[in-house]
């Protein structure tokens, strides 16, 4: 159980980053689409780019979803309605009518005209209880065919105009007494209808809505049949009408036949395949050009959620309406991994992204095309992500990048731009406005990562900050020698690319440690008395190695990013105070060569190389007496060949060219500080 522990307490970091893998190459395929993938891609009124398409199996043609819709407003209208109606109830509203005439016409004497009154009542009872009365309006055409239900059976049918509806008793009424002639007594029959009057006739929902789903079980969804290896469509055929209809038919039957409970499994393991392939080159490539980031779990971490992300948020539009495809800001994955990490690792991190979002859209030629290239010009056109100038002209070079690639796609397609979609324009646009967010979802990934970005560097590079003033109160000689290593080295890193403002930075701090013993350092040395001359050579020589300790304590304390805290840690390398190395030599006394070096590590990036070259010859150049050209040059020389014959860049991945337009702007900078002239012959 013990060497169990140990060993994964040993291959932790290890172990940690295949769980890392696998649950990121799960969440991927959880969130691809399920269903089959068909082979072809294609677009409607869009020529038939592959070659000529036979059926590979038999299938139906299906309807359209216009052509089903249309169906069911035919089955609407033709579908029967049925209205109960009550019979019965003209007996009883004819009692109640009885009574009431008597009561309003109780002063009338009981003669013909009585009689008269009371039987033209009577028959217009009849008129409006001939067809039924309706309480309520109905949404139905005047033509509609209603079928008539008395006591549950069906009786006949008859329009729908034909029912009576009693909103309109006033007018009827009305005009049936001045069409009698009955003027006269118009208000005492307008009384005796309002009170006896009563609808006979109602909707039967259930019966009419039976009725209705039995007629739309009925209809067929398929218009046809296609049989195997029947020709489909032609290479450079347009795709439209009736060709169009079979291709999808086809695509349907396609997807249902391959994605089937069947082989689920096979087909999820086959994405797994995939998908583990892609991340698995990305962690490779990771190893083997970018180690320092592959052995940080929480930058691997970082990066393979923001994969996730971007998959996601493509996923979720697809799903939602594909159409607005291009609205998600794929290009914040590259600006977000070249301001924390390089350019490099920004590309390759983008592409396989791409690559696997190729899974999940439509027309993914075009779509993966588009999102390389504007990848591409993301990398090479975003530069000092601080300057928000930059990031706005970055963002609307993206943008046309995208405008233009669209359209010369669709030209290609149709052959003119007589049909072209303006609006998806729009969406390149908004797609462009969305990428500005990158500024404040780096801060967010700042706090939740612990990375640094070139912004927070801009904020660290401020001379006026509290770390920086407390160098400048307590060791002002060291505080101008790292302002002049810092001038040096951001000079140097622009000459062969490099990161300008991580090792601006490395070089303000990297000598915070002599904070601690100040007066121990030449530079802080203002009274002419030398602290080191009371102690002997070991002692000094480990105050002085020291304050890289300090410097990487200090720098903790202060919450200093690691990013910065390699430069202290790396200044000087593994290299050794040869002064005092040579005193304690000349004492003939024993001694162990470790006392006199530092303890590394070695400079294990560009920057990190600059800054000991620019750091060793500045320090270096103080005990320059007439200075000249040639002494400069041989000076600069003499010092980054000492460094190089000691392996000091073994690991920084920096070339023999790159140290030698070093060491040239190193010699320019120092002839400008000592402000030499160019030396003419005698």
């Amino acid at each position: 159980m013990k060497d169990i522990m140990n060993l994964f307490h040993k291959n932790h970091s290890l172990i940690y980053k295949v769980f890392l893998f696998v649950l990121t190459t799960f969440v991927i395929v959880y969130l691809f689409p399920k269903s089959g993938t068909f082979r072809y891609s294609f677009e409607k009124g869009k020529p038939w780019q592959s070659e000529n398409l036979y059926a590979p199996f038999d299938f139906a043609i299906k309807k359209t979803a216009e052509e089903i819709e249309a169906e069911k407003q035919q089955i609407t209208l033709q579908s029967p309605v049925f209205f109960d109606v009550d019979t019965t109830l003209i007996t009883s509203v004819k009692k109640e009518y009885s009574s009431a005439f008597d009561r309003l016409f109780f002063e009338l004497p009981r003669d013909q005209i009585k009689i008269d009154l009371y039987y033209r009542g009577v028959v217009l009872l009849d008129e409006l209880y001939q067809s039924g009365v309706l309480q309520d309006s109905y949404d139905y055409d005047t033509n509609q065919q209603i079928s008539i239900l008395v006591d549950k059976t069906q009786s006949g049918v008859k329009r729908f105009d034909s029912f009576f509806l009693q909103t309109n008793l006033k007018s009827f009424v009305e005009s049936s007494v001045e069409a009698l002639g009955l003027e006269a007594y118009k208000q005492r029959y307008l009384a005796l209808f309002f009170d006896v009057v009563k609808p006979n006739a109602q909707l039967n929902k259930v019966i009419t809505q039976i009725s209705f789903e039995e007629r739309l079980s009925q209809m067929k969804l398929v218009r046809g049949r296609v049989d195997k290896q029947t020709l489909i469509i032609s290479k450079g055929e347009v795709v439209q009408g009736d060709k169009y209809a079979v291709l999808n038919s086809l695509v349907s039957e396609y997807e249902s036949q391959v994605w089937t409970d069947s082989n689920y499994t096979l087909v999820v393991t086959a994405y797994t395949v995939l998908v583990s392939l892609a991340l698995l080159m990305l962690l490779l490539f990771m190893k083997k050009y970018r180690m320092e980031v592959f052995s940080n779990n929480t930058k691997v971490t970082f990066i393979f959620f923001n994969i996730v992300l971007m998959v996601f948020l493509t996923t979720l539009v697809v799903n939602f309406n594909s159409s607005y495809i291009y609205i998600v800001p794929l290009c914040i994955l590259p600006l977000i991994l070249k301001a924390f990490f390089d350019a490099r690792l920004g590309l390759f991190t983008h592409v396989i992204t791409v690559l696997l979002l190729g899974f999940v859209v439509a027309n993914n030629y075009e779509y993966m095309f588009l999102q390389i290239i504007a990848g591409i010009v993301t990398i090479l056109t975003v530069s000092e992500l601080y300057k928000r100038a930059n990031l706005f002209i970055s963002v609307g070079q993206i943008t046309l990048i995208y405008i233009v690639s669209y359209f010369a796609f669709f030209v290609i397609h149709e052959g003119s731009i007589d049909n072209l979609k303006w609006e998806t324009f729009l969406l390149f646009v908004l797609c462009g406005l969305a990428t500005l967010f990158v500024q404040p979802l780096i801060y967010v990934y700042e706090k939740l990562f612990g990375l640094v970005s070139d912004v927070s560097l801009l904020e660290l590079s401020d001379t006026n900050s509290k770390l920086l003033k407390e160098l400048s109160d307590k060791a002002p000689g060291t505080f101008h020698h790292s302002l002049n290593v810092a001038n040096l080295a951001e000079a140097a890193a622009n000459e062969i690319g490099a990161n300008t403002m991580l090792v601006r930075v490395g070089a303000l701090y990297h000598d915070i440690g002599k904070m601690k013993n100040p007066t121990y350092f030449t530079e802080n040395q203002m009274t002419g008395t030398n602290a080191h001359d009371e102690l002997s050579p070991k002692e000094s020589a480990k105050i002085i190695i020291n304050h890289v300790i300090d410097g990487v304590e200090l720098a903790k304390k202060n919450n200093l990013p690691d990013r910065v805290i390699d430069f202290i840690r790396t200044h000087h390398g593994t290299s050794t105070v040869y002064y005092f190395y040579n005193k304690q030599k000349e004492s003939n006394l024993d001694f162990e060569t470790t006392d006199f070096s530092y303890n590394g590590p070695k400079p294990f990036n560009k920057e990190t190389a600059i800054l000991m070259m620019c750091d060793s010859v500045e320090a270096a150049s103080k005990s320059l007496k007439d200075p000249n050209s040639t002494k400069i040059n041989n000076f600069v020389d003499a010092i980054i060949s000492k460094q190089m014959d000691t392996d000091q860049f073994l690991n920084a991945d920096i070339t023999l060219k790159e140290i030698q337009s070093i060491k040239k702007v190193l010699k320019q900078k120092l002839a400008n500080m000592y402000h030499l002239r160019i030396e003419y012959p005698d």
